[in-house]
């Protein structure tokens, strides 16, 4: 870390990239989602975001604007962070959307429902 961040403290770090950028990919996420856009839409809006951060560590905290391992290193977590957003997001779309045709395994996964499952709440077999 010292490499990364040679001219800022681990509290620095973790309030600029950890928490505002973090949340701001999270909620990025989550939007993208929302609007039903493809996952590497996602991929660019966290690109443009990484800058963003690095942005914010120079103009706050006097760090080292252009650095690219830093930049690379924000931008994953921003990856991470948007992608978990995206995939809760889009699990709970698709099984709220077309709950007669998917079912939930998991917060981050869905199924296809078996062709014997019941309608939720309707009382009826499902007969594709």
């Amino acid at each position: 870390m010292d490499e990364l961040y040679a001219h800022e403290t681990p509290l620095q770090v973790l309030f600029v990239t950890a928490l505002i950028g973090g949340g701001a990919a999270w909620l990025a996420g989550g939007a993208i989602a929302r609007t039903w856009r493809p996952f590497w839409h996602l991929a660019i809006y966290m690109a443009l975001l990484g800058g963003a951060v690095r942005f914010v560590h120079f103009a706050l905290f006097e760090a080292t604007l252009l650095s690219p391992a830093s930049y690379a290193v924000d931008t994953l977590y921003l990856l991470v962070a948007g992608t978990l957003a995206w995939r809760l997001t889009r699990a709970s779309q698709m099984t709220t959307q077309y709950h007669w045709l998917y079912e939930r395994t998991g917060p981050l996964t869905w199924r296809q429902r078996a062709a014997t499952d019941e309608y939720p709440g309707k009382g009826g077999v499902n007969t594709r």
